[in-house]
C-alpha cells in the first residue's frame, strides 16, 4: 500500500534571473519523518491552479511558513509595512485551497505563515506588527544570532484543557517553542477554536472542530529538528494517521 500522498504548497522565490516555485527542505522532511507520508510540492498557480485535479491525488495538506505575509487586503486593511514581502501568488492558491480542503474533510496541517493562511482564509485578520501592539511582546527571532538559536525554545505555550491538541501530546498544560513571527492572529475566524496561547494571550494554536478532517494550525515551527523533538514527533504523528485514514476511506477500504 502507498503512502499518503500530502501535498506542500510551494511559495514564488526569485533566485538570481529567475523565479521559482519553492519549498524549505525542513517542511518536506517533516512530512516524510514525522508523518510518514509522501510530500508532492504543489506550484503557486493562483486561478490557474486545477483546485479539483489536486485535491483528487491528495490525502492531506501541509501548509508552511515563508518569509512572506499574507496580503492585508484579504481582511481589509492596507500594507503596514511595504518592506516586508509578499507572495500574491501564494495568497492566491493556498486561500482556496484551505477553504476547499475543510469542506472535502482533508487533513490539513499548518505552520506559521500557513497558520495565519487558515485564519485569513476563513474569515479571519492579523496583526501586522505584533511587536508594536499594546501587552503583545515581540515574538520575532533575532537576525542577528544563529540559526539554531533563531529555532531554539523561546517561549511556553499554554495548552487550552481539554482541547484536541492538549489531548494530542498526552494531557500536557504547556510546551516550550520557538519564535520566528512578526505577524499573528488579531480576530478569530468563526468556528475556529484555540488549541494554545503564549503568555501574552496571542493565539499560537487552533483547530477547526466543525470540520470533517483533521486540524491543526500553530504559530511556531515544529518542523525544525522535528526528530528530537517529542511534541512534534505526536502532531505529525496524529497528521499521518489522519491522512492514512483519508486515504483508506477515499480508496473503499474503511
Amino acid at each position: 500500500m502507498r503512502r499518503p500522498i500530502v501535498l506542500v504548497p510551494a511559495c514564488t522565490r526569485q533566485i538570481g534571473p529567475h523565479p521559482y516555485h519553492a519549498a524549505q527542505l525542513k517542511y518536506v522532511d517533516a512530512v516524510v519523518l514525522g508523518a510518514d507520508c509522501a510530500p508532492m510540492i504543489l506550484p503557486a498557480l493562483g486561478a490557474a491552479l486545477d483546485l479539483e485535479a489536486s485535491l483528487s491525488v491528495c490525502d492531506g495538506i501541509m501548509l508552511t511558513g515563508s518569509a512572506s505575509n499574507v496580503h492585508p487586503s484579504y481582511y481589509d486593511q492596507d500594507v503596514l509595512d511595504p518592506s516586508l514581502p509578499q507572495d500574491p501568488a501564494r495568497d492566491a492558491t493556498t486561500l482556496p485551497l484551505i477553504r476547499a480542503a475543510l469542506e472535502r474533510g482533508i487533513p490539513l496541517i499548518a505552520v506559521c505563515r500557513g497558520f495565519q493562511e487558515m485564519n485569513v482564509a476563513l474569515g479571519g485578520s492579523l496583526f501586522q506588527a505584533v511587536q508594536e501592539v499594546e501587552g503583545k511582546m515581540d515574538h520575532r527571532e533575532d537576525p542577528d544570532a544563529s540559526i539554531d538559536d533563531q529555532y531554539g525554545p523561546a517561549h511556553d505555550v499554554i495548552l487550552t484543557p481539554g482541547g484536541a491538541f492538549q489531548r494530542m501530546l498526552g494531557g500536557a498544560q504547556r510546551i516550550a517553542v520557538n519564535s520566528l513571527h512578526g505577524q499573528g492572529v488579531d480576530r478569530l475566524a468563526p468556528g475556529i477554536a484555540i488549541e494554545a496561547v503564549s503568555h501574552d494571550g496571542l493565539v499560537e494554536a487552533f483547530s477547526v472542530p466543525s470540520a470533517p478532517g483533521f486540524t491543526l494550525a500553530v504559530q511556531w515551527h515544529p518542523e525544525w529538528q522535528i526528530l528530537d523533538n517529542p511534541a512534534s514527533m505526536n502532531m505529525f504523528g496524529a497528521f499521518g494517521q489522519a491522512c492514512r485514514a483519508f486515504q483508506a476511506r477515499r480508496e473503499g477500504r474503511a
